[in-house]
């Protein structure tokens, strides 16, 4: 979403002031540093409220215009936790922790969640104008497709027009890229759960290879929800780690202009 998408301030009287925590960089750092895919976890038991509280922190995550088109699938019961383990090929890392979440993202359900904030505004004070303009008006141009995407094809040639002349937004339009606009929230709360669990002094192994129709079936999922990945969850086993952490020089990477 560019600048020219999000709605304009409130003016002076509808403003919400919220000053930023205090934090401490040092303690941020060292969970980055030190968060590792783990591939083989100790038979020691998360928790269950501290995976309570590290989803609830994957649910903070910044996402594309607040719609949160995320879901999170617990496996919490022995038979769907042996299912979805066939499913993940039998991972050490996944037969192994102590707890899996499967990280899905359901593009299908934006117009779902813009009713449920425009539902949420009707019950606020002095919402701005421009608040619920953007959710009654451009967020339904901006993110339906139509069936066949026959609507996002129109955007595609209406956009193309438009951006021979000014700086224009081209995405998302056709149901494919409505699914990498909302993997790119999921992946965000996936990050969010993996430092929480982190931070709380638990590991955690994003995880893509499994059998993402056999997860679909086995979590009851429609067409269009995106399964982007697994996260097992426990604590590491410092003696098999696999190696030391490897990455490029940052020269490779990180472009100053």
């Amino acid at each position: 979403m560019t600048s020219n998408d999000i709605p304009p301030a409130p003016r002076a009287g509808f403003r919400h002031v919220e000053p930023a925590a205090e934090v401490d960089f040092e303690a941020f750092e060292a969970v980055v540093r030190s968060r590792r895919s783990i591939r083989i976890f100790r038979d020691e038991p998360v928790p269950e409220a501290t995976m309570q509280r590290c989803l609830d922190l994957a649910l903070l995550a910044p996402n594309s215009s607040n719609l949160q088109t995320w879901e999170f699938f617990w496996a919490r019961t022995p038979e769907i936790r042996h299912q979805l383990n066939e499913a993940c090929l039998s991972q050490p890392a996944v037969e192994t922790a102590a707890e899996l979440v499967f990280i899905v993202a359901r593009p299908d359900k934006w117009n779902e969640s813009r009713r449920r904030i425009l539902n949420h505004l009707e019950r606020q004070e002095r919402v701005p104008d421009s608040y619920r303009n953007y959710y009654q008006k451009i967020v339904p141009v901006f993110y339906s497709q139509g069936f066949g995407s026959w609507f996002g094809w129109c955007k595609r040639l209406g956009l193309a027009i438009r951006g021979l002349f000014k700086p224009t937004p081209r995405e998302p339009v056709h149901h494919h890229e409505m699914k990498t606009w909302s993997v790119k929230s999921a992946s965000l709360a996936a990050q969010n759960l993996m430092l929480a669990l982190r931070a709380s002094g638990f590991d955690s192994c994003p995880l893509e290879g499994f059998d993402s129709r056999r997860v679909k079936k086995i979590l009851g999922l429609p067409h269009r929800a995106v399964v982007v990945m697994a996260v097992a969850a426990g604590k590491r086993d410092p003696e098999r780690v696999y190696g030391p952490r490897l990455r490029f020089d940052r020269e490779l990477f990180i472009r100053e202009i």
